[in-house]
């Protein structure tokens, strides 16, 4: 038996899956979940981490989940107390660029809040933890928890 023969088997393999790489589209971009669960502790430096982010990878695909006390967050009229910081135009501006928040509508129930209470910028989700998991599992999101 030829040498060729015995390598053939073997070797055919190896050039489909290459020749299958280079017919696949190119990755897609990157795509990022921010957990926020205490506005209070972690909102302004969220909010500036989401900025830097998006300065260095503007492609970046981010959603910013939030429940418990980090809905506090997406209220009208939310502020970072101890920096003299307003939320809104920061939110604004990063919805601007692509990133959506979503609010957990579990919360709102528990803390009798409703929809009308948000920025505009806010979108609903019916459990930020089940949402933040689907993300990263089905949706393949990176997390970040600032």
């Amino acid at each position: 038996m030829s040498l060729r023969r015995l390598l053939a088997p073997l070797l055919l393999p190896v050039l489909l899956l290459f020749g299958a790489a280079a017919s696949m589209p190119a990755l897609a971009q990157d795509k990022v979940v921010y957990h926020i669960d205490n506005a209070a502790e972690q909102g302004t430096k969220a909010l500036r981490n989401i900025r830097n982010h998006l300065d260095v990878a503007p492609k970046t695909e981010i959603r910013v989940v939030t429940h418990a006390e980090g809905v506090d967050l997406l209220l009208e009229g939310a502020q970072d107390k101890k920096n003299n910081i307003d939320y809104g135009p920061l939110i604004s501006d990063l919805k601007g660029r692509g990133v959506r928040f979503e609010v957990c509508e579990i919360t709102m129930k528990r803390r009798n809040l409703t929809k009308d209470q948000f920025v505009m910028e806010a979108e609903f989700t019916q459990s930020g933890v089940v949402r933040i998991t689907e993300l990263q599992a089905r949706d393949h999101y990176a997390y970040i928890k600032p």
